[in-house]
């Protein structure tokens, strides 16, 4: 697997925190991952565009930095297809019991200085902490 060099990581950071800020500037509208999926699935009446537009350039985005840092693909090939149809699900429920994602409590919200987004954040972090130890050293 690549090393991600600082670099990388401050470049991605700061194209996430631009595509944030644009995102809100032009639409008025939070960066939160879970909820511009959510609402292309059950669409409102007004709105569905910018999310479409968003979730491609989210895409998009991902597929270019891919290719201009030769990002070796992931092989998924031994994972089990129902655990990884079951860890999707876990996610979406636990975005949804969060009343958000990463993305949405973590970079918008704590930007914005949201208690409730601070204290989502530590709990997403303390989790994945948890997950990896028990994972990897369990």
């Amino acid at each position: 697997m690549n090393q991600i060099v600082p670099i990388q990581a401050l470049i991605g950071g700061a194209l996430l925190g631009l595509s944030a800020l644009i995102l809100l500037l032009s639409v008025g509208k939070i960066a939160g991952i879970s909820g511009i999926v959510n609402g292309v699935i059950t669409p409102q009446k007004q709105g569905i565009k910018w999310r479409v537009v968003f979730l491609v350039f989210l895409v998009v985005g991902g597929l270019l930095s891919s290719v201009l840092w030769n990002v070796e693909k992931t092989d998924y090939s031994a994972s089990s297809l129902p655990l990884l149809v079951l860890a999707g699900l876990l996610v979406g429920f636990g975005t949804k019991l969060g009343n958000g994602c990463t993305s949405g409590h973590g970079i918008c919200g704590i930007g914005r200085l949201s208690k409730r987004s601070i204290v989502a954040t530590l709990i997403f972090m303390v989790s994945a902490a948890l997950t990896v130890a028990v994972r990897y050293h369990g």
